[in-house]
C-alpha cells in the first residue's frame, strides 16, 4: 500500500490547524513559508495559517494520495467541504466513523460496514490491557468481564481499567444484544388461542389460562413500545 500510494493518517481532535499540520507532515508537504521584512528580504520562515495549509495540501495531492481519517464523524463542516474539493482532485479518501452521517462528503463515498471482533479477539485485547496494568485475570474472569464490554475493543479496555481501580460495575455499557420480546409476545398470544378452545368446550380452566395469556401479551406489547435512544455508542 505504501508503495502504491502516498499515505497520510490524521485524526481530528478539536484543533483544525493541528489536524492539517499532521496531514501535511505525513505527506511531506511544507507547513511554513518564507518570512520577509519591510525591505522584502527573507528573514526566516513563518507557519502557514489553516487556510494556507488547506491550499498547500490541495496543490500537492492527486490520484496517488491516500488520506485515512479515523473518527471522521468529528469533522467540522468546513473540513468536510474541503475534503469534497480534494475528491475532485482525484485523491483516495477513507473515512472511519461510528455511523454514516449521510451528508456532504460521506454521500460521495462507498459505505463498507466492518464486522465486529470475535469474542476471542476481545478477550485478547482485555488480556493485553490487564498485562499492561499489571493485573492478573483468569480466563473465567475475562469471560465474565467481557459481558460488560460486548465486542467493543474500547469498552473492553475501559472495563479492565475499571477493574484495576476496584470499580465493579456489572451493568453492560454496550447495546449488542438480541431483543427477544417479540418471541415472548408471540408465544403468549399463541397461548391465548387456548381461551377460545375453552370457550368452545366449556372448559373454564382453559378459558381462564388463555384469557390471562392474552392480557399479558397485550401488556408486554405496550411495554415493548417504550424505546430509548437508538444511537450507537459514540454518536
Amino acid at each position: 500500500m505504501a508503495e502504491e500510494f502516498n499515505c497520510a493518517i490524521a485524526s481530528y481532535k478539536g484543533s483544525l490547524k493541528k489536524f492539517l499540520v499532521q496531514m501535511a507532515e505525513a505527506l511531506d508537504i511544507p507547513t511554513s513559508e518564507p518570512k520577509y521584512n519591510a525591505n522584502g528580504d527573507e528573514v526566516g520562515e513563518k507557519a502557514l495559517t489553516a487556510d494556507g495549509l488547506k491550499e498547500e495540501i490541495a496543490c500537492n495531492v492527486g490520484d496517488e494520495t491516500l488520506l485515512i481519517i479515523p473518527d471522521s464523524q468529528r469533522l467540522p463542516a468546513s473540513l468536510r467541504y474541503w475534503l469534497e474539493g480534494l475528491l475532485d482532485n482525484g485523491i483516495n479518501l477513507v473515512l472511519f466513523a461510528v455511523a454514516n452521517p449521510r451528508r456532504d462528503v460521506f454521500l460521495r463515498l462507498l459505505e463498507v460496514e466492518l464486522s465486529l471482533p470475535s469474542d476471542l479477539e476481545i478477550r485478547e485485547v482485555m488480556r493485553k490491557e490487564a498485562r499492561r496494568l499489571g493485573l492478573s485475570l483468569s480466563r473465567s474472569q475475562l469471560a465474565n468481564l467481557q459481558s460488560q464490554a460486548g465486542r467493543n475493543p474500547m469498552l473492553a479496555r475501559k472495563v479492565i481499567r475499571a477493574t484495576a481501580l476496584g470499580i465493579n460495575n456489572k451493568k453492560p455499557e454496550h447495546s449488542q444484544y438480541l431483543d427477544i420480546s417479540p418471541i415472548i409476545i408471540s408465544g403468549l398470544m399463541a397461548l391465548g388461542i387456548v381461551r377460545f378452545i375453552g370457550m368452545g368446550t366449556g372448559n373454564k380452566g382453559l378459558y381462564i389460562v388463555g384469557g390471562v395469556a392474552l392480557i399479558l401479551a397485550m401488556m408486554f406489547k405496550q411495554i415493548g413500545q417504550v424505546k430509548g435512544a437508538r444511537k450507537r455508542l459514540g454518536q
